[in-house]
């Protein structure tokens, strides 16, 4: 055979071999890394921050996490979602890598902020129908049987004691609470609760939390007791950051014309956003 002819061979040889080599080159470089990663990078330290409620070994126990555990091969998701049903407190948290072998968890725990009063029997009865569809051989449903603490989220964080400070709030009726999970209530109360989230959201941008002393929510409106001298009426629907606002500025003018001890109520659900004060008799 030629010269010529034994290059020629050479390079189609290489031509067909050539993308085979280099998958067997990459494969082998994914293999290393993984054992790289299996074999060296082993969690020896778990870091834990802005916890108050609960200790660093309450977090790293309801993490599931390990010393020895693979840094790569943690759930992230799966730590996450372990650490908020256990410890109910924890709302956000973030999980990271610090190389060569730390985890870091980093936590924000809810306050309570409000507390759901035990429906009436009259109410109970009324949703215990409502779920049950017309179907009289269904099973009743749990409902709440204590006062439950929520966050401004409405998570369910745990029984309220007696002494809690939380505001206490009627009208509505909790399914099967259970601590770390969200407030489950009748399909008729959906629009109270989302009532309520907005006004407590509303209420802790303003930093009025310590300035309410009692929701209560109806039908088509709410009753805040603020400052345990003034009802508030709202609609339920009512852009709460500016009715806080106007209640404020009410209250004030009140003081200013009447005296500091003036007690009555304020209605805002009037049309374009007029508010009628009346004094308490």
């Amino acid at each position: 055979m030629s010269r010529y002819s034994r290059s020629r061979t050479r390079r189609k040889n290489r031509g067909r071999f050539g993308p085979l080599l280099k998958l067997l080159c990459v494969i082998a470089v994914g293999v290393a890394l993984t054992v790289g990663a299996t074999v060296f990078f082993r969690v020896e330290t778990i870091s834990v921050s802005g916890n108050r409620r609960y200790t660093e070994e309450d977090i790293i126990a309801a993490s599931g996490i390990e010393l020895g555990d693979n840094l790569y091969a943690l759930n992230k998701v799966r730590i996450g979602r372990n650490i908020r049903t256990l410890l109910p407190y924890i709302g956000e948290l973030s999980i990271t890598r610090s190389l060569p072998s730390t985890i870091v968890i980093r936590v924000v725990e809810w306050e309570a902020v409000a507390q759901l009063a035990v429906p009436d029997p009259a109410q109970a009865a009324a949703v215990q129908e409502e779920l049950a569809g017309g179907d009289q051989s269904a099973e009743p449903a749990v409902l709440a049987q204590e006062p439950w603490l929520i966050s401004v989220k409405s998570k369910l964080l745990e029984p309220a004691p007696a002494d809690s400070r939380a505001i206490p709030v009627s009208g509505l009726t909790p399914i099967a609470p259970e601590a770390g999970s969200m407030l489950e209530v009748p399909e008729s109360e959906t629009t109270r609760l989302s009532a309520l989230l907005a006004l407590l959201e509303a209420l802790e941008q303003a930093e009025f939390f310590q300035q309410v002393t009692e929701i209560r929510l109806e039908n088509t409106q709410l009753i805040v007791r603020y400052l345990d001298r003034f009802d508030v009426r709202m609609a339920l629907d009512a852009d709460f950051s500016y009715n806080l606002r106007l209640m404020q500025a009410v209250r004030e003018a009140m003081e200013a014309r009447e005296g500091p001890e003036i007690r009555g109520s304020i209605d805002l659900t009037q049309k374009n956003n007029d508010a009628v004060f009346s004094p308490e008799e």
